[in-house]
């Protein structure tokens, strides 16, 4: 797997070029997955424009982007707001959902705005997916997207599960002690916040192929289009 250059101020920042995908493997400098872009410093936004990213895809709500705007607007780039929760994130830590609860919960509430964000992926490249952390919403598109596209499960999940490493402890650290502070019964706040445990996205690519056929399938169920699902193969696999 190739990482991207180190975007300073970009946490969870990555290429997911270099996954298997059959025969082939994801193109490098395509796709780029990362957290929130409000901390970028000047050689940050000079990384960006390096990457030649062409479009970036927020998956914030506009609650999020208000109280943390991205630095890339001052870019120029193609900016495209895809909401992916119809709650507010607060709300999954006020229920204490799982991780799995949450993510059944997005592919079944926010379908249509997944499939926006894998149109606006085919729209343009190089791509950005971002959310706040980079984890949940954008770690489920990116997965759905990339299982559509044909790589290989076990790198779709391998992806989704680097998170965990890439966020600084002290981040993690003070995230929790904020929400403790907030629900100091919840049981699930640790793994809401901070945690990308392997099992929990193979259990919901496998709940798609058990409901729909597969990941494919799902978008397909949703109004993503034939022609589409090809592609979105063409653009993120490259055959060997």
């Amino acid at each position: 797997m190739t990482d991207a250059p180190l975007v300073p101020g970009a946490v969870n920042f990555r290429d997911v070029g270099g996954l298997p995908a059959g025969s082939g493997r994801t193109r490098d400098g395509v796709l780029y997955r990362s957290g929130n872009l409000a901390q970028l410093d000047a050689h940050g936004l000079a990384a960006i424009e390096r990457l030649g990213i062409r479009r970036v895809i927020d998956l914030r709500a506009d609650d999020e982007r208000a109280h943390a705007p991205s630095r890339t607007e001052a870019l120029g780039l193609t900016t495209q707001h895809v909401p992916l929760f119809l709650g507010s994130v607060a709300s999954f830590f006020e229920r204490d959902m799982s991780l799995a609860e949450m993510y059944r919960a997005l592919v079944d509430d926010s379908a249509a705005s997944v499939v926006e964000a894998v149109r606006g992926l085919l729209a343009e490249q190089p791509v950005l997916i971002h959310c706040t952390v980079g984890k949940d919403r954008t770690g489920v598109t990116v997965a759905l997207a990339l299982a559509a596209a044909g790589v290989d499960q076990d790198a779709v999940v391998a992806d989704y599960a680097r998170t965990e490493a890439l966020l600084p402890e002290w981040r993690n650290r003070e995230v929790v002690r904020q929400l403790r502070l907030l629900h100091p019964e919840a049981v699930h706040l640790e793994e809401l916040a901070s945690r990308s445990p392997a099992s929990v996205m193979r259990a919901l690519l496998d709940d798609l192929t058990s409901r729909f056929g597969s990941p494919a399938d799902y978008l397909r169920a949703h109004g993503l289009a034939e022609d589409e699902i090809v592609e979105l193969r063409r653009v993120l696999v490259a055959a060997d």
